[in-house]
């Protein structure tokens, strides 16, 4: 009974793993042709990858992308560390409610905030510009680096903060040199997580954005609606893939030596 269930277990992973990465290497592949449409073949050529740096529309777009990303990401990790870190050494029954509280946004449609973001913002009068778009992003990703922090301060000995009170260390400073280096890999993830999230977000980003202001989604969309897709965005989104499997793999060395070296 074991072979059978060993190969139907391999059949499903290589068969999800096709559905995930089969669409982003066609991607690829058209990304050395400069066909306008995918799927038609013209000849092999990498001049999409000048073109992509030489497109200065698509050029601000992903530097407005990045922009919000880094920010968004940077404001939810200083506001996320605090806030777990509060919860944490809050009493029972409060850290029971605020951690219930903190996980409502992660289980909410993401319609709903950005509506209620929407109406919030029109309700009292503010013009939708750049943070506006950081809020909703910040509202978004919060949660997130929460969820992410929470595992690492549930793993920490408190006893060594206790110690370091008892000998005379003021508890900023010891915030500063117990707390933050023990919780930093997850304070790391959730940044990396915000990251993430705020790169690709279309909706809240169409919801509390000025028109005026448009990021990578909001571009992919205009330009799918139109129904004329830039060849230079196949380009693009092998340099994301590229960028972002160097990444990957540089974590998973780093880790994997850590791993060795500990042993």
């Amino acid at each position: 009974m074991k072979k059978p269930t060993r190969i139907f277990a391999r059949v499903f992973v290589w068969a999800m793993l096709i559905l995930m990465y089969a669409p982003i290497l066609v991607l690829m592949v058209f990304s050395f042709t400069e066909a306008d449409t995918i799927g038609v073949w013209s000849g092999f050529s990498v001049n999409l990858y000048p073109q992509l740096f030489q497109d200065e529309e698509l050029m601000t777009v992903v530097l407005n992308t990045v922009l919000v990303a880094l920010a968004s990401a940077a404001v939810s990790t200083v506001l996320g560390t605090m806030g777990a870190i509060g919860i944490h050494y809050s009493r029972r029954k409060m850290k029971a409610a605020l951690e219930g509280v903190s996980q409502i946004p992660v289980m909410n449609a993401e319609i709903v905030t950005a509506l209620s973001l929407t109406v919030l913002f029109v309700y009292f009068g503010i013009q939708f510009n750049f943070l506006t778009l950081l809020i909703g992003h910040v509202v978004l990703t919060l949660p997130f680096v929460v969820l992410s922090i929470n595992p690492k301060l549930q793993q920490m000995d408190p006893n060594i903060y206790e110690a370091a009170l008892d000998l005379g260390a003021r508890p900023s400073h010891a915030l500063r040199r117990i707390i933050l280096p023990q919780i930093m890999p997850g304070i790391f993830s959730g940044f990396l997580l915000s990251v993430t999230l705020s790169l690709d977000d279309y909706i809240i980003t169409a919801f509390t954005r000025d028109t005026s202001f448009s990021t990578l989604s909001t571009y992919v969309y205009g330009a799918t609606a139109k129904g004329a897709l830039p060849p230079t965005l196949r380009a693009l989104t092998t340099v994301i893939f590229v960028f972002a499997l160097i990444i990957l793999v540089v974590i998973n060395v780093r880790s994997y030596r850590k791993k060795e070296a500990a042993r």
